[in-house]
């Protein structure tokens, strides 16, 4: 049996194969790029090789990081829920709901999130794994934000203890919602200030 000595050079360990390093600049290029490719062609459309070719790296670069355009999207959905936005803290009802307005309607009114969101919510109707992954980034984004504001105005006594938490939640999120996305019109000025009004005298009246 031979033994080392103080001095004597040890052998380098070798790195197990398949256990290079992904590197993040490449990962959130990738990223970018579905973004982009899902407003320009929609996610029918969408490929692997065309998402490669938008982010400048080659396919395998994609596939070592997921194994699918679904695997890839459902993972930007869920990116997005984590994200999530900042809670408002104005220290009051209409004004917390007037930041949160402000803030949710420039990101709707992004052009890629204006193309994106539709077009993710026509396959989720098609497919219940792009479902579900929405209805979490909702949960987890819009709607935990929302939830906060409830909680808070109850805690200030602006909202009545053991108002219906669905319901006021369908109240914040919904409109704006329903007139960005799914009826897509402009917003006049003025429009979230006069959101922010009704929606606060409607949660108080629950």
């Amino acid at each position: 049996m031979t033994t080392s000595r103080p001095g004597d050079e040890q052998p380098r360990r070798r790195a197990p194969a398949g256990a290079a390093v992904l590197r993040e600049d490449v990962t959130e290029a990738i990223r970018a790029a579905v973004f982009e490719e899902l407003a320009a062609v929609g996610y029918a459309r969408m490929s692997i090789e065309g998402i490669a070719r938008r982010a400048g790296v080659g396919k395998t670069a994609v596939y070592r990081r997921w194994r699918s355009k679904l695997h890839l999207v459902l993972d930007l959905v869920s990116a997005i829920a984590v994200q999530g936005l900042p809670m408002p803290d104005s220290g009051s009802l209409e004004g917390d709901l007037r930041l949160l307005y402000e803030v949710t309607s420039r990101a709707l009114r992004h052009p890629v999130a204006s193309q994106v969101i539709p077009d993710l919510q026509a396959e989720a109707a098609r497919n219940p794994e792009i479902a579900q992954a929405m209805q979490k980034a909702l949960r987890e984004g819009q709607h935990g934000v929302a939830n906060g504001i409830v909680r808070a105005a109850v805690a200030r006594g602006e909202v009545r203890d053991g108002v219906d938490e669905d319901l006021a939640l369908d109240l914040v999120s919904g409109p704006l919602y329903w007139r960005s996305v799914v009826v897509r019109a402009e917003l006049p000025k003025g429009y979230l200030g006069s959101l922010a009004t009704a929606t606060a005298a409607a949660l108080r009246a629950l």
